[in-house]
Parts: structure tokens; C-alpha cells; sequence
């Protein structure tokens, strides 16, 4: 066992759930004493929340909408930490071939109720004109002054597709800073963990079944490592027998199909979380290869068929 990974004698775990960014935030990590696991669990849920305040769209003052009130009109000037995260969203977009879009949320979002009153999907060419507006290369960016421009009016961007993850990592940072040597952050399923249980094993992570979300049909045994898992399970609509996601294909306007879930795991919680959504737009064949020519990342996929397809990198045993 790697020493600095080792739990401290006498060490408990201590849990904190509490809801950030609208989802369920639980907080785990190894503490000596209450007192000094409150302290830490105060701290990360701090950089959570300031995190929140700046990416939300639900605020007229964070960045974000500041953004999309001027798009069309002119560039707002945004702080270091919002401008390399739009940089870093608009490479994934790249690499995924616009499967990731931060500007999503230009969406026109009274065709996507996902609830029991939908009854019909809508036709292509009005699913297709709902996103019209939802185009990465129309975010303009100026690094000499940090500036965001968003080319067309009525455009929105939005981080949901990585903000959760973003804020897991760095409220680890956070308390990695503090001294805690192990812990797990989970964001609404998307999770981080580092350093050992109190027993000197590995976090036990389990990847949710689409058949049976509440119930794992497999595990996986991590240490510094990151997993996020998209699928149909969380929201969706069921029309004409037919489960139809709640992920939207920003290229048709339409719900994926396909795929029921896919799960990313890799050392970072933020590529974790922006990596899974775009595996169920593109598909087992076309996202498969693409986690293939990449380093240090994995992916399991499960298909309408119910078919577990992994990355060449990953043996699973279900």
C-alpha cells in the first residue's frame, strides 16, 4: 500500500448530503474528529456554492447570464476561472465534434417537457429549427481581455453538461489543500474519489443499471479516479411504447437513441462529467472509437439492446 495513500489511525468517515447547484451533492471523507470533518465539509461545500454562483443561469447577476443577456450586442468580460472553463468546453466540443455544446441552452425548451402530457415527438424540421441557435463556433472568445461574445441573439450558453463535475474537482482541491487524504465527492452521480477507505481499500463505485437505476450491474473498484454516468433512466418520456431520452442531439434537435447509458471514468471529475453526455449523442460505434485514441480514460456503454460495450481499455466483469 502507498503510504501517502494510507488512512490515519483512528480515522472516520463523515458524510455530508446537501443540495447545490439543484442536484444532490454528498460529501464524504476521513476526519479524526467531527469537528475538524465539519471544518472541511464547510469549506468544500463554500467553493461549491461560489462555483454555483458564478456559472448559474438562474441568477441575472452571475457571469453566465451576463453572457447571454448581451449575446448579439456586444462582449462581456468574464473572470479567469469562467473564461478557461468556456476555453476547455469549446476544445471538448471540438474533440466531440459538436456532440458537447455549451450554447445549448439556446434551446427552444417548450418542445422538451419530457413529462406525461407529451404525447408526440415533434417533426424533424421543427426539432431541427429549435436549435438552430445552439452552435460552438458562434462563441466568440478574446483572450487579451478575457472577453465572451456570443455571435447570434437570443443564444444562451449553460454549463449542466460540466459544471457539476467541475465543481466536484475543485471542491476536492479544496479540501485535498485541507489535509483530508481521502474522500469522495459526488455530484449527482457524478463523483470523484482519492485516498483509501478507512479499511485501506479502494472506494467501491457502482455503475447504475438503465433497467434499474437504484441498483448497480457492476462495480468498480478506484482510487484518484473520476466516473460519470449519462442516461435514459433520469428523465425521459415514453411514447408509443418507446423510452425516448432526455438528452437532445444539439445537431437534429431530437432525443439520442440508442444508447441507454454510458459511463466515463477517468482522473478527472469535470472531463468525466462532459464526456458522458456526448457518448450517448454519438453512439457505441463513433464514441467508442473516440475514447479509444484517447490516454488515461475508459467508457462503458450499454445500448437499447441492453448490450454492455466497453472501451479497450476496461474488462468488466457484470
Amino acid at each position: 500500500m502507498n503510504p501517502d495513500l494510507a488512512p490515519r489511525t483512528g480515522e472516520k468517515l463523515y458524510r455530508r448530503v446537501q443540495k447545490l447547484m439543484g442536484n444532490r451533492f454528498e460529501l464524504t471523507i476521513l476526519a479524526e474528529d467531527e469537528h475538524r470533518a465539519a471544518t472541511c465539509l464547510d469549506a468544500a461545500v463554500a467553493e461549491i456554492q461560489r462555483i454555483e454562483a458564478a456559472l448559474t443561469t438562474f441568477s441575472d447577476s452571475s457571469l453566465t447570464n451576463q453572457i447571454n443577456a448581451m449575446a448579439g450586442v456586444a462582449p462581456v468580460q468574464t473572470s479567469p476561472e469562467v473564461y478557461d472553463l468556456i476555453v476547455r468546453s469549446l476544445r471538448l466540443s471540438e474533440l466531440t465534434q459538436g456532440a458537447f455544446d455549451i450554447s445549448y441552452g439556446g434551446v427552444d425548451k417548450s418542445l422538451w417537457n419530457f413529462d406525461l402530457h407529451m404525447k408526440a415527438l415533434p417533426s424533424p424540421a421543427v426539432a431541427k429549427a429549435s436549435v438552430r441557435l445552439v452552435n460552438y463556433r458562434n462563441v466568440v472568445l478574446n483572450p487579451q481581455d478575457r472577453s465572451v461574445f456570443l455571435r447570434e441573439k437570443g443564444m444562451r450558453i449553460g454549463f449542466g453538461g460540466i459544471g457539476k463535475g467541475y465543481a466536484a474537482e475543485r471542491s476536492k482541491a479544496v479540501l485535498q489543500k485541507m489535509g483530508v487524504k481521502s474522500g469522495i465527492v459526488n455530484a449527482a452521480g457524478d463523483l470523484t474519489a482519492w485516498g483509501l477507505q478507512p479499511n485501506g481499500e479502494a472506494w467501491t463505485i457502482g455503475i447504475a443499471d438503465p433497467e434499474a437505476a437504484h441498483q448497480p450491474f457492476s462495480r468498480l473498484n478506484i482510487t484518484n479516479m473520476a466516473v460519470a454516468t449519462s442516461g435514459n433512466y433520469e428523465k425521459y418520456v415514453v411514447i408509443d411504447g418507446k423510452k425516448y431520452s432526455h438528452t437532445i442531439n444539439p445537431k437534429t434537435g431530437l432525443p439520442v437513441t440508442g444508447v441507454k447509458s454510458a459511463t466515463i471514468i477517468c482522473p478527472n471529475a469535470e472531463l468525466a462529467d462532459a464526456m458522458a453526455t456526448p457518448m450517448m449523442v454519438m453512439g457505441v460505434k463513433v464514441g467508442l472509437n473516440l475514447i479509444n485514441q484517447m490516454k488515461g480514460i475508459a467508457c462503458v456503454m450499454i445500448d437499447d439492446h441492453n448490450k454492455v460495450h466497453c472501451s479497450d481499455n476496461i474488462r468488466l466483469t457484470v
